[in-house]
């Protein structure tokens, strides 16, 4: 499904229009209860039902776009994805762009006139599409874990088993090629240190990391 950013089918007018009467007969959302409360998903992430009931108070102003500086590399605009999510439109917004593009500036959350935080509810669709694996193959995603994996072994970055690890998930022979130019200028210059990466072992952070996931299964 795609949506023209100046137009709304009828059938979302319609149905934005019937759940706005509803929160307002309801008394609106509370945030706590809802996205930031633990799920059937996963006991780390949130359920794509209280994602909806959160955002089914979004009245479609548009000040969510208006305000977010990522806006034009997105697919769907803010005020758009937010739409979708109040159609249920699970799997078109996990194929777009835009709540990977978020910035986390928080613009969308302060300005918004209904009050919804719409900075943590782009942070509950990452957790989720993480959850169901969607974003399972994307090359941030495989990134961001190598370098969360190495920061949990020695309590800082190692660039060298950084991007060892990283190459290893892509699974692609021709990857490193396109970083050895970079590579050798940073060793020429002392900036990473040509340490051999050790890929196996306790970290210095694994009692921090397992103290932190209990704490989350708890809440």
């Amino acid at each position: 499904m795609k949506l023209s950013k100046g137009s709304q089918s009828p059938l979302a007018s319609a149905k934005a229009s019937s759940a706005l009467t509803r929160s307002r007969k309801e008394g609106g959302y509370s945030m706590s209860a809802g996205i930031s409360a633990h799920s059937k998903e996963t006991e780390e992430s949130p359920s794509w039902d209280a994602i909806r009931e959160h955002i089914r108070a979004c009245m479609q102003c548009g000040t969510c776009t208006g305000s977010c500086g990522s806006s034009a590399a997105m697919d769907y605009t803010p005020r758009q994805l937010w739409r979708m999510v109040q159609l249920g439109l699970l799997e078109e917004i996990f194929a777009s762009r835009t709540f990977s593009l978020c910035s986390s500036c928080y613009y969308c959350t302060l300005r918004c006139p209904r009050g919804l935080h719409l900075t943590e509810a782009m942070h509950a669709l990452k957790r989720l599409a993480a959850a169901r694996g969607f974003t399972a193959k994307e090359k941030g995603t495989r990134f961001y874990r190598s370098f969360l994996e190495t920061a949990r072994r020695y309590g800082r970055i190692r660039e060298m088993e950084l991007m060892t690890r990283y190459f290893l998930v892509m699974k692609d022979p021709l990857l490193p090629f396109g970083f050895a130019p970079l590579g050798v200028k940073l060793l020429r210059k002392g900036k990473i240190s040509p340490q051999m990466p050790r890929l196996s072992g306790p970290g210095k952070l694994d009692a921090i990391c397992r103290k932190v996931e209990e704490l989350e299964a708890g809440s």
